[in-house]
């Protein structure tokens, strides 16, 4: 069965290197949350503001070692009330796990997207 996993996170600066972190952050919590195999994944959708462009934050996941997967990037609209400096990602994945069983992920000044969520 297809499932999607949700997370996200901030960063301080657009700066490269701590895109590369957050992302290699957020995708470890993700994975440990939810016992991830990357070979289980179809594809990861990353978005980020329009603030972010000193790297794509894809590419940090390729950093991490995800040759193999799908990866795919693109920028969330320019909307005035948005949370800036964020990075969005949904992994696209297969597993048997319920979707109420599926833990969300949202870290840094993103976890004002989903108070309802706690790690």
């Amino acid at each position: 069965m297809l499932r999607g996993i949700r997370g996200a996170t901030t960063v301080t600066d657009n700066n490269r290197e701590e895109i590369f972190e957050r992302v290699a952050e957020l995708l470890a919590a993700i994975i440990q949350e939810n016992a991830v195999e990357t070979e289980d994944i179809g594809a990861v959708i990353f978005s980020s503001t329009p603030d972010l462009n000193a790297a794509f934050p894809a590419a940090g996941a390729r950093k991490l070692g995800w040759t193999q997967v799908p990866l795919f990037g693109t920028q969330e609209l320019e909307c005035p009330d948005a949370l800036p400096l964020c990075i969005r990602v949904l992994i696209l994945l297969n597993t048997d796990t319920r979707q109420s069983d599926i833990r969300h992920v949202y870290l840094h000044g993103a976890m004002s997207l989903r108070q309802d969520i706690k790690l």
